[in-house]
């Protein structure tokens, strides 16, 4: 059966010069089984004709809010009751400011305020617009919200310019499509318990010790491994980001909080990724008050003591023991710092990536990483951590369980 076999997919096109990939991308979708109906914005009208998207998808293309014929029964309302998911593909930075905002000016717009369908945007503008702290920032909103995003892809642009900005291929849009709204049961019936975000060591009432870790890769990881049809644990630390759908989570502050709900997950757990960046050291004692800096005393030092190593904890099990990921967070030889944590700590797999890289790691939407297990070494190339993590469980779950 094809994989997108009876979606009703409601494909919005932008205006932008990316609109003309939009009318391959509806064959595409149709290969893999989907009803496609399409709504256009008045600026991708003066790139490619409705009468275009008619032809292709077999359906009437939809362009006006106030559209007297479709209105005298609530159209618009019911096209987007009618959508499984929306997908905008090019997205431009207008219709991304847009969402953000709630504004609803026009029938896209109208269309995913009253949608419960999930919405995927595949975003296509000149690489100044994409880099600009304000579309940045809209790009930030709109995944906190539970907005997919696509692309962009970099490289040469219709402008001349050269970056990020250039929207997916058509078979990249249509397979990314694939993983989030039908994804591989890869999981399913699997038990995991992923760890994320940083933890935090009390130095005193007001301090403490912890890192730039934000919590999102590993978050990415547990909504993937939730889609893929696994039973999720997810034991975060201090982190603002949301709870992905159908995942159960387990808030935790410090490094013995993390490892003590960890070590409780892994008793029933076929799966264990350690995405989380966990603080090394702690203080030998915690200050019941505020430590006082003493005018010309500058040789007071903090006495620290090792943290528990939470992965390699869960790894040397003996009875019950999952199947290890771990993560390595490196700033200079990475991959061989991390193989060599692969070895010392007794894992499966690690996850390695370069922190130091202001394209991912820390804080950043995106990431590149590279997977090492026993049997090599598997570079994933740079992408949104949201697409990353769908990669990651599909190639997690291939090597953890090949026969399921």
């Amino acid at each position: 059966m094809p994989s997108l076999a009876d979606k009703r997919i409601l494909l919005g096109v932008t205006g932008g010069i990316a609109a003309y990939k939009s009318a391959d991308l509806v064959r595409r979708l149709q290969d893999r089984g989907a009803n496609v109906r399409v709504v256009m914005t008045a600026g991708a009208q003066e790139f490619v004709r409705p009468l275009t998207f008619q032809a292709l998808s077999g359906n009437p293309v939809h362009t006006d809010l106030l559209d007297p014929a479709a209105e005298a029964a609530m159209g618009h309302i019911e096209l987007a009751k009618w959508a499984d998911a929306i997908l905008i593909a090019p997205a431009s930075a207008s219709v991304m400011a847009r969402l953000t905002t709630g504004i609803a000016d026009d029938l896209l717009t109208t269309l995913c305020l009253a949608s419960e369908a999930p919405l995927i945007l595949a975003p296509a503008m000149n690489q100044a617009m994409w880099r600009h702290p304000a579309t940045q920032a809209n790009v930030q909103t709109l995944l906190t919200r539970g907005v997919s995003l696509l692309g962009p892809a970099a490289g040469s642009q219709a402008c001349g310019d050269v970056g990020p900005g250039r929207m997916l291929e058509p078979l990249d849009i249509a397979a990314g499509l694939e993983r989030i709204i039908a994804p591989t049961q890869s999981l399913k019936g699997k038990k995991v318990t992923i760890t994320a975000g940083p933890t935090r060591e009390a130095l005193d009432p007001v301090r403490y010790l912890s890192n730039h870790s934000s919590g999102k890769m590993g978050f990415a990881i547990a909504a993937a491994a939730a889609r893929a049809g696994a039973d999720v644990t997810l034991i975060a630390g201090p982190v603002r980001l949301d709870t992905p759908a159908g995942v159960q989570r387990v808030d935790v502050v410090s490094t013995n909080d993390m490892l003590k709900a960890a070590e409780q997950a892994a008793d029933d757990c076929d799966l264990f990724i350690a995405a989380a960046a966990v603080v090394d050291f702690r203080p030998a004692v915690i200050a019941t008050q505020k430590i006082k800096k003493e005018d010309g005393n500058d040789s007071d030092a903090l006495t620290l003591v090792k943290n528990p190593d939470i992965v390699a904890t869960i790894a040397a099990r003996v009875e019950r023991r999952p199947f290890v990921v771990g993560f390595a967070a490196e700033t200079e030889k990475v991959v061989e710092h991390a193989a060599q944590k692969l070895a010392r700590k007794n894992l499966d797999m690690i996850i390695a990536n370069d922190v130091s890289n202001p394209e991912g790691g820390f804080n950043s939407d995106r990431n590149e990483v590279m997977v090492i297990d026993h049997s090599g070494q598997q570079p994933l190339p740079a992408a949104l951590k949201t697409e990353l993590a769908a990669e990651l469980v599909a190639l997690i779950a291939a090597r953890a369980f090949p026969h399921n």
